[in-house]
């Protein structure tokens, strides 16, 4: 089948998929964003960081505020309300359809970096369309995007359009591109080094013992000059939007663990913690909280406390080893596999990390998924990852829709990832750890809220978040074995 007509037709059936989705269910993400719209059209520059009438304060860098400016201008015209700052929680139905409208239209730079990406990596035309399928079609979005309400897809098109252009042998551009999607959402700082590395080895080194300045100084100059674009206007607010962008007093779990290493560490230490109840030891001196929500510090009952300085030594530790690799065979290949345990560093280790930094992951790991090396990671990865998402859509209404996604789309990924890598088969141990999570939603999903009502609602939530960190740790190890073997 010619790939023209294949792009067209998951293009077709992705956006009949997120048409249907529209009058579904919203999170606070949703207030979020359109408070920042009243922000951004209402107020002076000056003011849009220190205004704070909602509790949802603008913390996204520059570029998305502007972002937010742009598409408020479109916002008038289908209802002018969504524009006030005080209509907290407002959301008629034009405002939700222009929402809604928003996330898709600003999607086709998210198709057009896939598309783009997979042209780059010469992708054979038997399995262009398996790729294309697997990253646009992906559960994560349709959940963080186009239900919970996030605009993620389209700062993810910027990421891989940077990608292709180092595919293509486009450096400057490439650079160029991450700059601007750091100053979107600053949560790509985490996969910096993997550009910084490749960058600096690969493009201004241009021999083993020859270091050309020129090409420092260019690639230094383009990107200082997209910081100035976006920070310029702010200069007298530096300090105010550094406090929003990067706010350290919150604690090391957020109030759903995210399921990774901390996880794990969480639990241990409730473990440990019921143990010594058990053996009758005093627990006056247990107090405080592991999830205290947005603020407050992490307390951990047994187990060493960790601070963010903790965090960020780890994250780096768990990346060194790639990084290193890097330096000394800088490809676009290893770059990929670079950016991909850049991003599992920092969702196993960071500070305060979101469930959904998950993509970080998931996504570029699309792009790998036929790899033999890397076919049984990306599936056990995939239902992993995807799953800790559910949490985010905790109504009724909402259990249809998320069992479905995520089943046709492993059903559709075991399928083909099954015959373009042969032979292929996953571990029994693997098999039955991906068995584990029907039990797991039947439990959480169906059973938890008929035996206990509103009681022990973090029970199911315990259970996601340690059972994927279980898998989510897996493929990181197995991801790195595969990586450093290369």
């Amino acid at each position: 089948m010619d790939e023209l007509v294949v792009v067209w037709r998951v293009f077709a059936v992705a956006l009949c998929i997120k048409l249907l989705l529209v009058p579904s269910y919203h999170s606070t993400d949703f207030e979020v964003h359109r408070n920042w719209l009243a922000i951004t059209s209402s107020l002076p520059t000056s003011q849009w960081y220190y205004e704070s009438t909602s509790e949802w304060t603008l913390d996204y860098p520059p570029f998305f505020a502007w972002f937010e400016w742009l598409l408020s201008k479109i916002a008038f015209y289908f209802d002018p309300g969504m524009l006030q700052i005080n209509n907290l929680n407002y959301a008629s139905f034009e405002t939700v359809l222009f929402q809604r409208m928003s996330v898709m239209a600003t999607e086709i730079v998210f198709f057009a970096g896939i598309v783009r990406l997979l042209y780059a990596m010469k992708v054979p035309k038997s399995y262009f369309s398996i790729l294309l399928g697997l990253a646009f079609l992906n559960p994560g979005i349709l959940i963080v995007d186009h239900i919970h309400f996030q605009y993620n897809a389209f700062m993810y098109g910027i990421q891989l359009l940077s990608i292709a252009s180092f595919f293509e042998g486009q450096h400057i551009l490439g650079g160029i591109l991450f700059a601007v999607v750091l100053n979107f959402k600053h949560i790509y700082l985490y996969q910096a080094p993997a550009y910084f590395i490749y960058l600096l080895s690969g493009y201004c080194f241009t021999g083993k013992y020859q270091f050309s300045l020129l090409r420092l100084f260019s690639l230094g100059a383009v990107v200082i000059a997209v910081f100035a674009l976006s920070f310029g206007p702010f200069t007298a607010h530096l300090q105010q939007i550094i406090s929003r962008l990067f706010p350290f007093k919150r604690g090391l779990c957020h109030a759903y663990w995210a399921p990774n290493f901390w996880a794990l560490y969480s639990f241990a230490d409730r473990a440990l913690l019921q143990a010594s109840v058990i053996m009758g030891r005093d627990q006056g001196r247990y107090i405080g909280s592991l999830t205290r929500g947005l603020v407050g510090d992490t307390k951990f009952s047994i187990l060493p406390m960790i601070t963010p300085l903790h965090t960020v030594l780890l994250t780096l530790a768990s990346q060194l080893p790639i990084l290193v690799k890097l330096w000394f065979n800088p490809t676009p290949d290893g770059f990929l596999n670079a950016l991909i345990l850049c991003g599992f560093g920092s969702y196993m280790f960071g500070w305060h990390v979101h469930e959904k930094a998950i993509l970080l992951v998931l996504i570029p790991l699309c792009f790998v998924a036929i790899n033999r090396k890397y076919a049984r990671c990306f599936l056990i990865m995939s239902v992993a990852g995807y799953y800790s998402l559910f949490p985010l859509l905790f109504g009724k209404q909402e259990i249809i829709t998320k069992s479905i996604v995520l089943s046709l789309y492993m059903m559709f990924a075991i399928c083909f990832i099954s015959r373009a890598v042969r032979p292929f088969s996953l571990h029994r141990i693997e098999r039955l750890y991906m068995a584990g999570f029907i039990p797991l939603f039947v439990h959480a999903e169906l059973l938890h809220p008929i035996v206990f009502g509103n009681q022990f609602e973090f029970l199911p939530l315990l259970a996601v978040s340690v059972y994927s960190a279980v898998g989510i740790i897996y493929c990181w190890i197995m991801f790195y074995t595969a990586a450093m073997s290369t």
